[in-house]
């Protein structure tokens, strides 16, 4: 079975059931040994894109923000199983023209990670890619506010919904998380790993 293993703040692993690995938003944490095969990034702000943490295999793809906004348009792409498909971000302090979230498919599972950001239109679309998971950033700051992240739960309807990206400068704030009282919440802890 496929898992997603959490580091923390909003970075984590996806290691499908050949294998592959994929990390998205590298930033801090433990759990970064498995050697790469795909490396997202969502934006370039330093507690989202620290590419180095990572162990990569030789041929590791590293796809960022740019590559996702290439030609001025959110592009998608198809690496070793997984398919990966670029969507908007935007808040307070992230230009929609430098940011995506990413909506990934591996073995049958469908996981959306937002990256930073707030409401934005596209979301109203998303409960027609019948998510399975959805990362929802909820520190409240840049990113959603908790009654703002209920609002973008239930238009998306994802099955799981998972709180990352509670507190500036921490891995995680257990206590935030628990006050999202959302249907079909899901807190994973730093170091946690979940079968998808």
């Amino acid at each position: 079975m496929a898992t997603l293993y959490y580091q923390g703040h909003s970075s984590f692993r996806i290691t499908a059931n050949d294998g592959t690995v994929m990390y998205i938003d590298p930033f801090a944490g433990n759990g970064y040994e498995l050697p790469a095969d795909i490396i997202l990034v969502t934006h370039a702000h330093h507690d989202h894109n620290h590419i180095e943490l990572p162990a990569k295999k030789p041929d590791c793809r590293v796809i960022t923000n740019k590559d996702a906004l290439e030609g001025g348009r959110h592009n998608s792409f198809t690496e070793r199983g997984f398919e990966i498909e670029s969507v908007e971000a935007k808040n307070l302090m992230h230009n929609p023209k430098k940011c995506v979230g990413y909506i990934i498919m591996v073995d049958g599972v469908r996981i959306y990670a937002a990256g930073d950001t707030s409401q934005t239109k596209q979301m109203e679309s998303f409960a027609q890619r019948h998510l399975d998971y959805a990362m929802f950033p909820l520190d409240g700051i840049a990113n959603m506010s908790l009654k703002q992240a209920t609002r973008c739960a239930a238009l998306m309807g994802a099955k799981h919904n998972i709180p990352v990206h509670l507190k500036p400068g921490k891995l995680f704030d257990r206590a935030r998380a628990e006050k999202w009282t959302v249907p079909n919440r899901l807190i994973i802890a730093p170091g946690e790993e979940i079968v998808l």
